[in-house]
């Protein structure tokens, strides 16, 4: 057998096609490596079964040195692997890119021209948003109403050594006529910009973005769901016009690393490589990137062939709230529109107000033996994964952001629907589903997730699981979620749970308070809007979450987080104890449930998503946002609201539930804080 599964060294861990490659070839010659897109494995196919053989006794166990951690590779032979046919995307209508517009000389000046230096904010309107740096010339894009004062122009103009690449851009035909407005926004590694449409009735049609510095990969989402990556190489020029510039909405996913193939940023000038299915690539460590978008300002309303996008024309009618699912792809989509893609905008807010463990499941974490196997399936930010130094812990999480956060402080975690989640049958000692069950909408998708789990235990392995109670208050007791009086309370609390259930990729389904409110009420079977911190009328709802509520107040938090992160870690190293006091946890238990209800952000922007309850307006690379649109934190004082499904369970639905599973036994159940909870023991074969 020539053929070898690479556990452990993928690029969904960080490693890369060279590091993984140069490793490999020392055993002998590689005959084809597979690296999928986010996982974290490979395949390698050798010349000869010799080097095979000796790769599996030599690196089995080994630990590859990668860029920035360390990762340990196990290996095992695979009978064969099918190579799917690598395909290409067409680019969006009306899309062109066009590498090495500019030479590097050009780009040297052009950099220079753009003096971030300058103490003089005024003439530039310099901005330091939270996720990048913002300047622009001729005209200011205004953050708090998502347009342009056409009557007040900038003291500077367009720098004059702009000048000459966009007069080669009008002999090109790229554009008909001079530009009068330029956003210059410089980004640092691990910085994005959220998914919008340039706002139509503040410029014209043709948008042109020139890439300086390093390479980045720009996300394009048309509003039926169809996504193409486009991999922007420095130097190159980027020309929106028509459909592209109008309907798609554009952004760039904040990460360290991006995705690209092996062999080159670019299929060709109309099509881009479908990077959800090539094998053939590997990470490209991003770097500085400084984009200029030039635009010329429109002074008539649109007319774009686009009117549902467009602010200038009437806006379409309110849709109707989201249904109770009826089948199974309606269930799905229902959870990827408001779980998935919510979880994944919110994340750095929603995992700055997660920071504080819960008792009980520290002290279920505290039984595990040393050594033991233990894998968070939906594990958020990762705050239980590092709470026993003595378990071998693994997360996972539909929410490639929040993994991101997990991978970021140095956890073991990776991207996964906890339906299906890649590891082995009875492979692990324990399992923890944390708030994570009540985002499935169905029954029987709740019942699948709960197998999925007994399916990863060993005989005799535990499984914890927690889901939101419709019972907020038990035996006379109110949860902290009801303690205080709503009246008394902000209605921008984020009250609830913690980690995603699933997750998710893009932009991510925003929909106001007040619209759905108003409607709710429609149909029996749609679904309602919650109020925060009242009791549950329902047990089918979706739950605000409000991204901020101010900068200096999201700032004290997120520093708060991050001393309660240093002094749990620190407390975690110096302890060889698995007590709940030295697993970091607070032993008050009225404190374990929502202690962290803040309405600050962790995000520079306040509404996401081509949303028909958002305000149009502009916010990008390109400029500033448009329909997804996404206002800055500095400057907005609107406070996005983000909705989350949720099925709440009432009491002796969990155990009923489990119950369907023959392969468990009920250890105990218990009400904590308004959360139902089960530990269940997985029986041994043939019992």
């Amino acid at each position: 057998m020539k053929t070898l599964v690479v556990a452990n060294g993928g690029l969904g861990n960080g490693v890369s096609r060279e590091e993984l490659s140069a490793a490999l070839q020392e055993m002998g010659e590689l005959e084809t490596l597979i690296m999928h897109p986010h996982k974290p494995y490979a395949f390698v196919t050798y010349r000869s079964e010799e080097s095979a053989r000796k790769a599996h006794i030599r690196l089995n166990g080994e630990k590859l040195e990668c860029r920035e951690s360390s990762v340990t590779l196990y290996l095992s032979y695979v009978n064969s692997v099918t190579c799917e046919e690598e395909v290409s995307v067409s680019l969006p209508d009306g899309l062109a890119l066009v590498e090495d517009f500019v030479s590097q000389e050009e780009e040297a000046l052009l950099l220079a021209a753009i003096d971030w230096s300058s103490t003089n904010d005024d003439f530039t309107a310099k901005k330091a948003l939270k996720h990048r740096k913002v300047k622009h010339y001729g005209f200011e894009f205004r953050y708090d109403n998502n347009n342009v004062d056409k009557d007040k122009p900038l003291a500077a103009g367009i720098p004059q050594e702009c000048l000459p690449v966009l007069e080669r851009c009008v002999k090109d035909k790229h554009i008909d006529i001079l530009p009068d407005q330029l956003t210059v926004n410089q980004y640092e590694s691990g910085q994005g910009i959220p998914p919008h449409v340039d706002t139509h009735s503040a410029f014209e049609d043709t948008i042109l973005s020139l890439s300086l510095g390093a390479m980045t990969v720009m996300e394009f989402r048309h509003p039926d769901g169809r996504l193409v990556a486009v991999v922007l190489p420095g130097r190159s020029l980027l020309v929106m016009k028509g459909e592209s510039r109008y309907l798609w909405t554009h952004g760039i996913t904040p990460r360290k690393f991006d995705t690209v193939p092996a062999c080159g940023p670019q299929s060709s000038a109309r099509t881009a490589p479908d990077l959800s299915a090539y094998s053939h690539l590997t990470l490209s460590k991003r770097d500085t990137r400084t984009s200029l978008t030039f635009r010329k300002i429109r002074h008539e309303p649109c007319g774009c062939a686009f009117p549902s996008a467009c602010d200038s024309q009437v806006a379409p009618p309110a849709p109707s709230p989201p249904s109770l699912p009826c089948c199974h792809a309606d269930a799905a989509l229902l959870e990827e529109e408001y779980v998935h893609r919510v979880y994944d905008a919110i994340a750095s807010h929603f995992s700055s107000t997660r920071h504080s463990p819960w008792p009980r499941v520290c002290h279920f974490l505290s039984t595990l033996p040393a050594g033991a196997v233990l894998a968070d399936v939906g594990c958020g930010n990762g705050k239980y994964l590092g709470l026993n130094p003595e378990v071998m812990a693994v997360g996972c999480d539909r929410s490639s952001a929040l993994v991101q956060i997990c991978v970021q402080r140095g956890f073991q975690a990776f991207v996964s629907d906890a339906l299906r989640v890649p590891l082995r049958t009875a492979s692990c000692d324990a399992c923890i589903s944390i708030a994570v069950i009540h985002h499935f909408s169905t029954q029987e998708r709740r019942l699948a997730a709960v197998r999925e789990l007994v399916r990863l235990l060993k005989p005799g392995g535990r499984a914890l699981i927690y889901v939101w109670a419709f019972e907020q208050e038990y035996k006379k007791q109110r949860s902290k979620y009801l303690k205080e009086h709503p009246e008394k309370h902000s209605p921008t609390e984020n009250t609830e749970t913690t980690g995603s259930s699933q997750g998710a990729h893009g932009e991510s389904s925003i929909h106001t308070s007040r619209h759905l409110e108003d409607i709710q009420d429609a149909s029996d079977s749609k679904l309602g809007v919650h109020t925060n911190r009242t009791a549950f009328n329902t047990q089918d709802l979706l739950v605000p979450w409000h991204l901020k509520e101010g900068k200096k107040r999201v700032e004290e938090e997120l520093r708060e987080g991050e001393r309660k992160d240093e002094a749990r870690e620190k407390s975690t190293k110096t302890s060889g104890s698995s007590s709940i006091a030295k697993l970091g946890c607070n032993p008050d238990p009225s404190s374990g449930f929502l202690s962290n209800t803040d309405s600050g952000s962790g995000l520079d922007t306040s509404a996401a998503t081509a949303s028909p309850y958002s305000k149009n307006g502009a916010s990008g690379d390109t400029t500033q946002t448009s329909s997804s649109a996404l206002q800055s934190e500095s400057e907005s004082n609107a406070a996005p609201v983000f909705h989350r499904y949720y099925h709440v369970f009432q009491q002796g639905e969990l155990e009923q539930l489990c119950s369907q599973e023959a392969g468990v036994t009920l250890q105990s159940s218990y009400h904590d804080q308004g959360n139902w909870c089960v530990i269940l023991v997985k029986k041994a074969l043939g019992t």
